[in-house]
């Protein structure tokens, strides 16, 4: 048995600059996102996201490593993630619309409390009770920030938090398909199962005559932050998934929370928008929270891992 040998400080640092480099990345695609839901609606920015999202996926494995990188092993479960994907941000988007940058984050930040709940009653995975304490503490949190939203919102306040629990479900996926394909394999059928949803919704959307969805033909500088949203999306997951590659995961969590930090600096700049002293104190409890939960399971994969070596012996 091989032993589980830790990164080197050089690699994890590596780990870190690109995680906080994608935390950066991901507020940009945010921010144009909802700059665009002033001319387009966010079924189609976010259907445009995902078609270059998907080209981007297939132009770096044509010029590099071939477009057999490209097949996924088993199709559907890529493609049903992909389905999930796309919904999450499809929720994400419309949220923008209305809402600012920084309050949809912070209350979409609720995934890892959601993501504990569908690993216990989906994956049969055990979660103690301080964990549940805090993914108790972070709903809290989350209902600070939707409380005040909900009144000046309606239910579109609600649509981060649908983001959260379809991104759960992706992740939830994604770990059940852990090992099969490459980052190009995950971003480019992602791409595929979110333009086959959003493109049939689309289509549905606009022979029904459903106004919020139906078709505006962006003008040129609209088909470059089309463009630019997609790319922002392809090279900040590809960041991520090189951030895992690095340093772990438990290591990398609590810096998804710079997503905040960054999208309450660009919705400000962009919009004029800055959280109130009650969504602070909400945001503080989910940051408080998902960083206990991911120090909870890394202490617990490590505990894991300990029994597994006592019961197989030394490692080679």
């Amino acid at each position: 048995m091989t032993a589980h040998i830790p990164a080197p400080a050089a690699s994890v640092m590596r780990g870190i600059a690109l995680m906080s480099a994608a935390m950066l990345l991901v507020p940009l695609m945010d921010v144009t996102a909802k700059y665009l839901t002033a001319t387009q609606p966010p079924l189609q920015i976010t259907l445009g996201r995902f078609a270059f999202q998907m080209l981007f996926a297939l132009l770096t494995a044509a010029i590099g490593p071939g477009l057999a990188v490209l097949h996924a092993p088993r199709l559907w479960p890529h493609l049903l993630r992909g389905f999930f994907l796309s919904g999450a941000s499809v929720c994400f988007f419309t949220a923008l619309a209305t809402m600012p940058v920084a309050d949809a984050i912070a209350i979409f930040f609720v995934e890892p409390m959601i993501l504990t709940i569908l690993s216990a009653v989906l994956l049969k995975e055990p979660v103690g009770p301080r964990r549940w304490a805090a993914v108790a503490v972070g709903l809290v949190g989350a209902m600070i920030i939707i409380r005040p939203g909900f009144a000046n919102f309606g239910l579109t306040a609600l649509l981060p938090l649908a983001a959260a629990l379809l991104f759960a479900l992706y992740l939830v996926i994604t770990r059940k398909l852990s090992g099969e394909g490459g980052m190009l394999c995950v971003q480019f059928t992602a791409g595929v199962g979110g333009v086959m949803l959003l493109g049939t919704l689309f289509l549905i959307a606009n022979v029904a005559g459903y106004e919020p969805g139906l078709a505006v033909m962006p003008d040129l500088p609209g088909w470059g932050l089309l463009a630019i949203v997609g790319a922002l999306s392809f090279f900040a997951h590809g960041l991520i998934v090189k951030a895992f590659a690095a340093a772990p995961a438990s290591v990398l969590a609590p810096f998804n929370y710079l997503e905040i930090v960054s999208a309450t600096l660009f919705g400000y700049l962009v919009f004029g928008d800055f959280p109130d002293g009650p969504t602070w104190v909400g945001i503080a409890l989910i940051v408080a929270s998902g960083i206990y939960i991911a120090h909870r399971e890394n202490r617990q994969s490590r505990e894991e891992l300990a029994a597994r070596i006592n019961r197989t012996g030394p490692p080679d």
